[in-house]
């Protein structure tokens, strides 16, 4: 089975951590959040995927490439104007010739990929979409369904009193080829909002996958940091190593630091004396971190330069950031690329655009 992964939103909602960046591209524990999705379908055999993309399909396309160093074959779409969740799919009609797998590139989940295949099958659906319960419906698309799984309809971000259960779009579906029909060729056409309404008029036969499966949003910077916490919980338990504390390859730390895992370090690091990590915290790669520095409850990304009895909480720093001396940065502060905070200064709850804005990544 073929998949389709949309890589291809604006992700405003994560800036100014995606100006410059992909949303797909994000780390999370390290890894790309579109590398885990890859790395999960293949795990079910799926290794034929197409990446349909419209912002920086080359800061994509450069990191993975054809796809053969991680054991599948990658295909890229790309959109020469906004097209949709729908019209993307579209866009990619020449490769789809058979049942395939649509995933939205800013879920992060373990989705059984074979029992959704087995009730695709089981239901001779045209269309089966997974559904996954969550507190609140009406940010999302909530469904109703009968009996036997039929989707009734379809109701996108409920206002409060239309809500009857909390079982909403999961952002995976399989769909047969002849559904492509149904999508207008070369214009903005919505899964959600368009498409799905339409066939159950028609009564074309939707089914829901109900999904106990972890799942998660990742378009939020809220979501974002909740993802990593619970991924990154996960990998310290994976590793078991001890102190909870996973360090990659090339890195010069100094004895003197205290690390509270789950705590995960990149590669080529340099982490001076007494410096403090309070988990969950990832390092990315090539980070330099001086001495009496504390990080707490944080993320930050590869490259970076943090001076001396530097304070980081609750906060997101960006690539390529350098945070001058005895500078705090806390309750969820959000550094774009390239930033500098300078000697002593205090972020509290900020989002800081990226230093280079005027020149996006294509």
């Amino acid at each position: 089975m073929k998949a389709v992964i949309l890589v291809g939103g604006e992700a405003t909602r994560l800036r100014p951590l995606t100006y410059h960046t992909p949303k797909a591209m994000i780390p999370i524990c390290n890894t790309p959040l579109l590398e885990h999705i890859i790395y999960h379908l293949k795990d079910y055999e799926v290794t034929d995927i197409i990446l349909a993309q419209r912002r920086h399909s080359q800061t994509i396309r450069k990191h993975f490439k054809d796809g053969k160093h991680m054991g599948v074959r990658l295909t890229y779409i790309t959109e020469r104007f906004p097209l949709g969740t729908a019209g993307a799919v579209k866009n990619c009609k020449v490769y789809l010739d058979e049942a395939f797998l649509v995933l939205n590139g800013d879920i992060l989940t373990d989705l059984n990929i074979a029992d959704l295949v087995d009730f695709h099958k089981k239901m001779k659906a045209m269309i089966t979409l997974t559904l996954t319960k969550v507190e609140n419906p009406t940010s999302y698309g909530l469904i109703k369904f009968d009996s036997q799984k039929r989707v009734i309809s379809f109701i996108e971000k409920p206002q409060s009193t239309e809500v009857t259960n909390n079982m909403i779009n999961a952002g995976s579906y399989i769909l047969e080829p002849d559904i492509l029909e149904y999508i207008p060729d070369g214009t903005s056409y919505s899964f959600e909002r368009q498409l799905f309404p339409t066939l159950l008029k028609k009564g074309v036969p939707i089914y829901a996958y109900s999904s106990p499966a972890y799942w998660i949003d990742v378009g939020t910077p809220e979501n974002y940091m909740k993802a990593h916490h619970d991924l990154i919980e996960y990998e310290g338990k994976k590793y078991a190593i001890e102190a909870n504390c996973f360090t990659g390859y090339g890195n010069k730390i100094h004895p003197s630091i205290q690390a509270y895992g789950p705590v995960i370090i990149g590669n080529n690091c340099r982490i001076g004396p007494r410096v403090k990590l309070i988990g969950p915290v990832t390092i990315g790669s090539q980070c330099n971190i001086q001495q009496d520095t504390e990080i707490e409850d944080s993320i930050v990304w590869d490259s970076c330069q943090i001076e001396p009895r530097v304070k980081i909480k609750n906060s997101i720093i960006s690539q390529g950031c350098h945070l001058k001396t005895e500078c705090v940065i806390t309750n969820r502060t959000l550094l774009g690329d390239h930033v500098t905070v300078a000697n002593k200064m205090i972020l509290n709850g900020e989002l800081v655009l990226p230093a280079n804005l005027d020149n996006p990544t294509p």
